[in-house]
């Protein structure tokens, strides 16, 4: 028999079930659906446990999932940092850095909106330096910098982008031990170790790098390029954490007011904005 209260863990999960829209979670919708948010059935595929067991879970019948099973939950339902805490600490325990990652990375829509209205490159970037989200001045400055791609990757692994940087060494040193960074604190989490499994393999200097060691946050600073389009560039760097965005970074490029390269950054700008929409996943 169901137990005559869900408690509070099952009644955190109904809620936060109830908030996700299918269509966020990668399920197809057809029709009209009764149910607000997800199916419990569809919770516990995408969470991978047996349908039978969530239900147990929210109707208060088993009060001890374990840690695993929190963090599968926490991904489905995409909490942040907060969240995530606070579905552990309703059965006395606590998260471990990789629960404090939702499995998806979602850019907060007032970011996203910050974005559309800046007429400087900008974008934002996951913690392993995947593009989350960018406006499009930011992909015609750099190839690399559109959603999906990853920084390193289009760094260490695309010949043309290597050409682009006048200051290539130390724009490579400058990621390398900002990633070093990232594996100081969980040097474990899987889309790290991927990524830097595949860098090693393909790219000497990353390995070369990679072997040293260091360790240095990458913060603002000076980006020098040869642009195809619009010739030579001395651009700033800014980098801002995003306080909803659970370690994500925005990322904006300026330049000196006057400048000629500002002159060629507002040229880049018209050429971006008459060929593409904002791009956004």
């Amino acid at each position: 028999m169901p137990s005559s209260s869900p408690g509070p863990l099952g009644e955190y999960l109904r809620a936060r079930r109830e908030q996700v829209r299918p269509q966020d979670a990668g399920i197809r919708v057809n029709g009209v659906r009764r149910t607000p948010g997800l199916r419990r059935e569809e919770v516990a595929t995408l969470a991978g446990i047996s349908a039978d067991y969530y239900l147990r879970l929210e109707q208060g019948r088993d009060r001890n999932p374990s840690a695993q099973v929190l963090q599968a939950l926490a991904g489905v339902f995409g909490l942040d940092a907060a969240g995530t805490a606070y579905l552990f600490g309703l059965i006395g325990a606590r998260p471990s850095r990789a629960a404090h990652r939702p499995r998806r990375e979602v850019v907060p829509s007032g970011v996203l909106q910050l974005l559309d209205a800046l007429d400087l490159p900008a974008f934002v970037e996951g913690r392993t330096f995947d593009v989350l989200a960018a406006n499009p001045l930011a992909g015609a400055l750099l190839p690399g910098l559109r959603p999906g791609r990853n920084r390193l990757r289009s760094v260490f692994l695309d010949p043309d982008e290597q050409e682009m940087y006048l200051d290539g060494s130390r724009v490579f040193e400058g990621l390398v031990t900002a990633l070093r960074v990232c594996a100081g604190d969980d040097p474990d989490d899987p889309r790290l170790v991927e990524l830097v499994g595949e860098l090693s393999a393909g790219s000497e200097q990353f390995r070369r790098l990679w072997a040293r060691h260091d360790v240095h946050p990458l913060a603002g600073g000076t980006l020098r390029l040869r642009h195809p389009l619009v010739g030579d560039l001395e651009l700033r760097r800014e980098k801002l954490s995003l306080a909803e965005g659970d370690g994500q970074m925005l990322a904006v490029y300026h330049a000196e007011r006057g400048s000629e390269t500002a002159r060629s950054l507002a040229l880049l700008g018209s050429l971006a904005a008459s060929s593409e929409p904002a791009d956004h996943p």
